[in-house]
């Protein structure tokens, strides 16, 4: 047990069981001043003012630890929807190529990108790919984040991905986050498919998918679903095939062009479609009434210097906006929210409420988890973070340069 006492700002408090933010909803971000918070058995047992007396109720209870917040703010952990932090190596030359011009389709045509990647992953041990990746766990739980969704994809052979699928496991194991694991075998197609691209989609639904189901090792299954990758029709079949092995998708979508991505994500019932630069009225329209949480990557964006997502326009129109890190070597490479949450509000204009439950409540619904995480509810799983002293809420996002985070807490430790 454990009762943290003297809480600046105590925000994300929701007892309405609402399974995500959408349009103006997402501005309900309620926050309780001068607030103390009582921890047991992992959940969050209760919460008030330090203005009244319940707290004292819990004081003197056999076991419980007082925390001083010491003007700290307490919000839930960050839930990160979107990475790909299980890779070898990093790609800091493609990094130069971009800076000379060269453009993420040109890198990937010559061998770079994800196939890079691929290459060095099949050089790797999955010894060696679990310890470079349990520091970057380590690493992004200092920035607060709680609850991760790790990808494979890397792989691009069936040994290669049920072997990231076998790290993700081993990390899932030992870390205290909560790890949601996804397959993307149908991430690019290899060199050796060029030209049969067709096998290489049989290759996923006859072999790969089975062998990842007989072993247990997903929770979801995702597809690139853009242009220069797999067809909204290639993306259907692989789909069909993963829900044949109760595998619920969530797709990469939109991220080069009108790809026909989102059409096919809500289609078959995805738990998120992901990336979305490219989202007209038409993609809008087809998202409205659907329960596919729509999750833009503003790290990606910024790092390849893409368009935005329009988040706005989405919101506007009703829908929930998810943001998450997509984590990666090439695209990506920090799995920072802090950050996350601060390009929502300065690039995309979600004011700092919006941006707050598009990390939270709705990147833990985009994971299947918004019934244990993701908000300050009496009963949830208690994933939060404990700020130094900020002046303010809207300090979060503000302050882009700095950890505001004092410590992580995952299931109250």
């Amino acid at each position: 047990m454990r009762l943290i006492l003297n809480i600046r700002y105590l925000g994300g408090i929701d007892e309405s069981s609402r399974r995500w933010a959408a349009g103006v909803d997402m501005q309900r971000f309620e926050v309780l001043e001068n607030a103390w918070l009582f921890i047991e058995e992992g959940l969050i047992a209760d919460y008030g003012s330090m203005h009244g007396n319940s707290w004292q109720n819990y004081v003197n209870r056999p076991g419980v630890r007082i925390m001083d917040a010491e003007g700290g703010s307490v919000f839930p952990a960050f839930c990160d929807s979107h990475t790909h932090l299980v890779y070898a190596g990093s790609r800091e030359k493609e990094y130069v190529d971009k800076i000379h011009g060269l453009s993420y389709e040109e890198i990937f045509r010559r061998g770079g990108g994800i196939l890079n990647s691929a290459r060095r992953l099949h050089e790797s041990t999955e010894d060696q790919l679990f310890e470079e990746a349990l520091p970057r766990l380590e690493e992004i739980r200092t920035y607060g984040t709680g609850a991760v969704e790790i990808k494979s994809g890397y792989g691009l052979t069936t040994d290669d991905e049920l072997k990231m699928l076998r790290v993700i496991r081993r990390l899932k194991e030992v870390s205290p986050l909560t790890v949601r694991a996804t397959f993307l075998g149908a991430h690019a197609v290899p060199l050796e498919y060029k030209g049969r691209q067709g096998e290489y989609v049989d290759l996923v639904i006859n072999e790969m998918i089975p062998r990842v189901a007989e072993e247990g090792l997903a929770d979801f299954i995702d597809v690139f679903c853009d242009q220069g990758f797999f067809t909204p029709d290639e993306t259907a079949r692989i789909l069909e095939a993963g829900a044949k092995y109760g595998l619920r998708p969530k797709l990469h979508a939109n991220e080069l062009g009108y790809s026909g991505g989102i059409q096919v994500g809500v289609k078959y019932n995805a738990l998120s479609v992901d990336h979305l630069e490219y989202t007209g009225d038409d993609e809008i329209r087809t998202l409205k009434g659907s329960e596919t949480m729509p999750t833009i990557l503003p790290g990606a964006a910024f790092f390849l210097n893409m368009i935005h997502a329009p988040a706005r326009k989405m919101i506007e129109a009703g829908l929930p906006v998810a943001f998450a890190s997509d984590f990666n070597p090439g695209s990506s490479p920090s799995g920072n929210m802090q950050l996350v949450l601060s390009m929502a509000c300065i690039q995309y204009r979600l004011v700092p409420e919006e941006a707050f439950n598009a990390v939270t409540l709705n990147t833990a619904y985009a994971m299947g988890l918004e019934d244990y995480l993701g908000t300050i509810t009496r009963g949830k799983q208690a994933n939060i973070i404990l700020t130094h002293p900020i002046p303010s809420v809207e300090f979060m996002p503000y302050a882009y340069g700095s950890n505001k985070v004092r410590m992580t807490l995952l299931a109250g430790n």
